[in-house]
């Protein structure tokens, strides 16, 4: 049976969700393991036909990612709200209508469906003509605030690496340094060099085919590695590190998304770093306050408590930060910006930002594309015209919104 075509959702609040809703939609935000879209794309068996996200977003080209949805989405269609991290390995049934936590997550659409009824991201699911009545409850977990990603690291990656593994073609883990009784899943094809350390008394650990672990690591569980990543050395504990990243501890209960260079000291913890983030050597980040109490962060509709005693700093797409930067507990950095100085920056850095410390200016938009042109590069991945495109109109809604 062929698999009706899969549309990913971004509402309203998803599109909230800075610093990283300037510059990519939610599904292509790493949850745990995996990427929101993987998900959901696994869950239904086919790969994602398109995404209906903010309007600034319809240029979005990466890797495998979808092109934004245009026109109608055909009758039948499935559309899913990406706030709904999806069980890794789950596989629905024939179903038109799937709850997550008494919630709609997604549905089988009854008719066509133009595009432009979406366009705010303030059609709630349940509000859509269904092809049927059949529902199907599934164990999925709602993102409702942007730091969840961070506050839900553990629990989420233990989950996942559980039902990843043993479903990998495995190497033998003879020889190695282990500490604990937990699971460790190395698939075949990593690479682990001499004298490293595993300890998976706190939680499972997992290192994806093609990976590299380097001497004198100590991977510290949950913790997962994906494929085409590097760790050089140091504790990285409870970590997500997304393909073709480059990761040297000491580094806690972060999310990498991909493509991220941290090759240097300077801790990092209770963080999230977006795709083509560069980190200066010595870079720090605090992620606890010395009051102990909870840390408040910047989001659109102003400074919010989130309740969580540990929070670092949130990192949009391309940040880059100078040698020896410190940065303040629960910090955004916006998208494309470049800070650096020994002076250390405020709490909420505006996108597409440049300058020491305090002293913060626009980062022009030729400059930026340039820098932005040569880091890919380093990766052999080409700046197309249409990543141009989608990162000029970022730049212009950004700074629009720093003035």
């Amino acid at each position: 049976m062929t698999a009706p075509p899969l549309y990913l959702y971004d509402d309203a609040i998803a599109r909230t969700f800075e610093p990283f809703a300037l510059t990519r939609p939610f599904g292509e935000m790493r949850a745990g393991t995996s990427l929101i879209r993987a998900r959901w794309e696994h869950a239904f068996g086919t790969r994602a036909a398109g995404t209906v996200a903010a309007e600034h977003l319809v240029d979005f080209e990466e890797s495998d990612a979808p092109a934004a949805a245009a026109g109608t989405i055909p009758a039948g269609a499935i559309l899913a709200n990406t706030r709904c991290v999806m069980p890794v390995s789950w596989r629905t049934r024939d179903a038109d209508v799937w709850t997550c936590d008494g919630r709609v997550a997604a549905v089988r659409l009854a008719k066509p469906l133009p595009v432009d009824h979406l366009a705010g991201g303030s059609e709630p699911l349940e509000s859509l003509g269904t092809a049927g009545t059949r529902v199907e409850a599934v164990r999925g977990r709602w993102i409702g605030e942007v730091w969840e990603l961070i506050t839900g690291l553990a629990t989420l990656l233990a989950q996942d690496i559980d039902r990843l593994g043993p479903r990998l073609e495995l190497m033998p883990t003879d020889g190695l340094h282990v500490l604990g009784s937990g699971a460790i899943y190395l698939e075949l094809g990593a690479t682990l060099e001499p004298l490293v350390v595993i300890d998976v008394t706190a939680g499972p650990v997992l290192v994806r085919r093609g990976a590299t672990i380097r001497s004198f690591t100590r991977l510290v569980g949950p913790c997962a590695v994906a494929s085409g990543a590097t760790v050089l050395g140091d504790r990285v504990a409870g970590c997500s590190i997304g393909e073709g990243s480059m990761i040297r501890g000491e580094i806690s209960e972060t999310v990498i998304l991909g493509n991220v260079n941290k090759s240097h000291d300077g801790f990092v913890g209770h963080s999230y770093l977006g795709r083509w983030v560069n980190l200066g050597a010595g870079t720090v980040t605090s992620n606890l306050k010395n009051t102990y109490g909870s840390v408040a962060l910047w989001t659109p509709k102003g400074v919010r408590d989130t309740g969580t005693q540990k929070l670092g700093t949130l990192f949009g797409d391309h940040v880059k930060t100078g040698i020896g930067l410190r940065v303040t507990t629960g910090s955004v950095v916006g998208a494309g910006s470049n800070v650096y100085g020994s002076v250390m920056p405020p709490s909420f850095v505006p996108p597409f930002s440049w300058g020491d410390g305090a002293a913060l200016g626009p980062y022009r938009l030729d400059k930026f594309l340039a820098t932005a042109e040569r880091a890919m590069g380093r990766r052999n991945v080409a700046l197309s015209e249409r990543m141009r495109r989608q990162l000029s109109a970022a730049y212009e809604r950004g700074r629009a919104g720093a003035a």
